[in-house]
């Protein structure tokens, strides 16, 4: 079975990802989380078929960790709003995937803050399933905020970079 340790990086990177459920299951042991609800873990031994859609009990472990994750949940931060005035297009996420600053871990970043760049300047990879995407400026202008992390998780939608039309 897994540890809570593993538990715990399994509800990190869940929550990170756009998967709303996952399911887990090796030796008749099972455990299910579902996003923003609640971990459950119930043994797979053959039950009744009637036991089957009863709600599982969380033993004291898993109510601890279900109470640790809302605990540990971040406070929205408001963000000021003179930061609007710092610059006039976003770059967002066009999928779900993982962000790359630089096309291989031992070459420089495509951009950093400060940079120029033009319409067509590749400014990071978002990797899907093994599929390299590399994702381009579409505007002129000048890097003025890096939003996201080498090696993170990205939303689609989710804004990667700031930038301040030229």
């Amino acid at each position: 079975m897994l540890t809570i340790q593993e538990i715990k990086q399994l509800i990190e990177q869940l929550d990170q990802s756009s998967i709303d459920e996952f399911t887990y299951e090796v030796n008749g042991e099972k455990i299910k989380v579902k996003k923003n609800k609640q971990v459950s873990v119930v043994n797979a031994a053959p039950q009744a078929p009637a036991a089957v859609n009863e709600a599982p009990q969380l033993a004291p472990a898993e109510e601890l960790l279900t109470q640790e994750r809302q605990n540990s949940q971040p406070e929205a931060k408001e963000e000021p709003q003179s930061a609007a005035a710092d610059y006039d297009h976003e770059i967002v996420s066009p999928m779900v995937g993982t962000f790359y600053s630089s096309p291989s871990p031992d070459q420089p970043a495509y951009v950093q803050q400060g940079d120029h760049v033009k319409e067509d300047t590749i400014v990071c990879i978002v990797e899907a399933m093994k599929l390299f995407n590399e994702i381009e400026a579409d505007v002129k202008g000048t890097i003025t905020e890096i939003l996201v992390e080498n090696g993170e998780l990205v939303e689609y939608g989710q804004p990667l970079f700031r930038i301040k039309n030229a």
